[in-house]
């Protein structure tokens, strides 16, 4: 049972990447799967997440209007756009029982994907 993610990168501010989230082991039925990043120095952040129960979605303030989550049976996905140096870190996908807003515990964990954003 494991998750892999793929499509971080170096892009320069104002650009754009998609990650992907793949599921190994076990599909989405009844997850939760969220995307967080932690940057250098800094705690790691809920980005955002997606139900598969309903499809119900989540978005941290900094991101919202920017970043589009969205899935497709075993693979979960997230559209970047406009990004900002701010948003240089480490990304990870990770799995929880229940829905997004439930506050589900994130059980299985991806390895992570280094996003940079460059001024």
């Amino acid at each position: 049972v494991q998750l892999v993610e793929s499509g971080g990168g170096l892009v320069q501010a104002g650009g754009s990447l998609r990650l992907s989230c793949a599921a190994s082991g076990f599909t989405f039925d009844d997850y939760a799967i969220g995307w967080f990043r932690q940057a250098p120095g800094k705690e790691r952040e809920g980005v955002s997440c997606i139900s598969s129960s309903d499809g119900s979605t989540y978005y941290t303030d900094s991101v919202k209007g920017r970043f589009t989550i969205s899935s497709d049976n075993a693979m979960v996905f997230l559209q970047m756009n406009s990004l900002k140096p701010e948003d240089t870190a480490v990304y990870s996908c990770a799995a929880g029982m229940g829905r997004c807003h439930d506050r589900p515990l994130f059980g299985v964990w991806g390895q992570g994907t280094q996003v940079t954003v460059s001024s």
